[in-house]
């Protein structure tokens, strides 16, 4: 799937989104770290390393949204292709 430069926003912010609906929480923060899924006292938590680009961004969170498992909610068909195709690239 090609991703124009100006829909990557668009994106992230439904991709937190679900994040959110999953309950997980997406946390950026600065680090030597690539970022993913965990499990912090409880809670599910997404890290991102927030001085990476974009895409990166999208692919990280698209790997840990597939790892919590999306089967069980409502994703628009474009959307759950990014989620498949990015979560590969990883």
């Amino acid at each position: 799937m090609k991703i124009k430069e100006k829909e990557f926003e668009e994106i992230l912010g439904e991709l937190k989104q679900l994040a959110n609906q999953l309950g997980a929480e997406v946390r950026y923060e600065k680090g030597n770290f690539k970022g993913g899924y965990c499990i912090l006292k409880e809670n599910k938590v997404i890290v991102i390393n927030k001085l990476t680009n974009l895409q990166r961004k999208i692919m990280i969170l698209s790997a840990a949204l597939k790892d919590l498992g999306i089967d069980k909610i409502f994703v628009t068909p474009k959307i759950r292709e990014v989620i498949e195709d990015m979560a590969e690239v990883k």
